[in-house]
């Protein structure tokens, strides 16, 4: 029987604590569209991907209007375009304007997949993909790049790390009059998912089914105004409040996601349990810190704080839904999170801090704004940095930084929309070049050796 109470209780959520579907996403290999001339696999790329997501955002906005459940975004991943760059010797910018043209003629808000593989080191095509990256972010709106340089099994790329350091910062000064967006479209993974419903990290990985939906649910204030209620509750009461908050968030996530694989034809793949902020007043992963104790997100036991909260929507989501994957966990995009920015700007929460509590959230360090004089060789280490935490705690790591070109620390670099604003954040200058200009590969630790 449908309970009353709980139906109130959704549409409150709803309208007063931002609750939403943050994005539908449709996977679509593209390995059946790999050609040695670029202009035919061009032509067979946007072929797949038009025909495939002609009714995509249709349907997902037939599913709004059903349920009264917002959707935010509709976005589309693909295979890692240097499968398909491997088999030509031209420009792979090419391939990307073929997928801007298919995200426009879709109508979704992103697409995700122009990037690589290179967690062990480079195949034909991945130095030529990569290497054009900043082109093709600059000359697109809404194709998004990432790359794998390590895994737990594989260790780190490290010259791949380097290149990597190299290429956001071409991208952010291709994008300079653009508010260096290009760095923002680009996630620089270890241990990446071949299920992820989110941008810019969304690929569709070998092993996915030639078409498949994947969801990703938002959240943080309903989370929050949960805890809200509990002012005088232990740890241990905080942790099942949003153990049974979560459940209920995800419930909805895997609605949307059947009801939308059914009306398309093809099958369900994921829930992302990720709790996503935006910068909206109390649709924070910093408030639900701050609620659960700390004055101001970055002090002193917001690692641990964030611990109890990423487990607790684990293992709530993970009872909600029989299809959990992606990232699953708490998101701390700087910009995109109005808590993390009052944090930065009120100087309790550093670059150093973030990595600490990298160690056991989801992802790494997102939408984090840097100096724009930022050395690459920087910018390289504080991937190997965060690659390594994720390569030591077999867990998907990843960071997307972006030099703020022309703007020093405390400057504010406005993106607008769910983007927000990022205050520019200080770096530590001891240079680490050396480093990073030795190459080679960091071997996988002992932990690799499970068989």
């Amino acid at each position: 029987m449908i309970n009353t109470q709980d139906i109130l209780e959704t549409i409150k959520m709803i309208r007063q604590e931002n609750l939403d579907i943050r994005t539908v996403t449709m996977g679509i290999s593209l390995l059946d569209c790999i050609d040695s001339d670029i202009d035919k696999a061009c032509n067979k790329v946007y072929d797949k991907i038009t025909r495939l997501a002609e009714n995509h955002v249709k349907v997902s906005e037939n599913i709004e209007k059903r349920y009264g459940i917002p959707i935010i975004n509709k976005r589309i991943s693909v295979t890692p375009i240097a499968f398909l760059a491997g088999a030509t010797s031209s420009n792979p910018v090419k391939l990307a304007l073929a997928l801007e043209r298919a995200a426009d003629t879709t109508g979704v808000n992103f697409i995700g997949g122009y990037g690589a593989l290179v967690h062990k080191g480079f195949s034909v095509g991945d130095k030529a993909l990569i290497e054009s990256i900043p082109e093709a972010l600059s000359i697109t709106s809404k194709v998004c790049s990432s790359v794998n340089i390590g895994s737990t099994h594989a260790g780190i790329n490290m010259d791949a790390v380097r290149l990597m350091g190299e290429i956001i910062i071409k991208a952010a000064e291709a994008t300079a009059d653009n508010s260096c967006f290009g760095a923002a479209k680009i996630v620089v993974f270890c241990n990446a998912v071949e299920d992820n419903p989110f941008m810019a990290g969304a690929f569709h990985g070998t092993g996915e089914p030639d078409c498949v939906i994947n969801v990703g649910v938002s959240g943080p204030g309903v989370v929050r105004s949960a805890v809200q209620k509990l002012p005088n509750a232990d740890i241990g009461e905080i942790a099942e409040c949003i153990k049974r908050t979560a459940f209920k968030i995800t419930r909805m996530g895997q609605l949307v996601g059947t009801e939308a694989a059914k009306a398309l034809g093809i099958p369900f793949g994921i829930v992302d349990l990720s709790l996503a902020p935006t910068p909206a007043v109390g649709d924070s992963v910093a408030y639900i810190l701050e609620e659960i104790g700390l004055e101001k997100c970055g002090a002193y036991g917001t690692t641990a704080a964030l611990a109890l909260l990423n487990d607790a929507v684990k293992k709530g989501g993970v009872m909600a839904s029989s299809q959990v994957g992606g990232l699953s966990g708490a998101f701390i995009p700087v910009s995109e999170d109005a808590g993390m920015i009052e944090a930065v700007k009120a100087g309790a929460l550093s670059l150093e801090k973030l990595e600490a509590m990298t160690a056991v959230c989801s992802v790494g360090l997102d939408m984090v704004v840097v100096p724009g004089d930022t050395p690459a060789d920087i910018i390289s280490a504080i991937i190997a940095d965060e690659a390594a935490i994720g390569m030591v705690n077999n867990k998907t790591t990843a960071v997307r930084v972006i030099p703020a070109i022309g703007m020093k620390e405390g400057d504010i670099l406005e993106f607008g929309g769910l983007f927000g604003s990022g205050p520019v954040m200080s770096v530590n200058r001891f240079s680490p070049k050396k480093f990073i200009e030795r190459g080679g590969r960091i071997p996988a630790p002992l932990q690799s050796l499970k068989n």
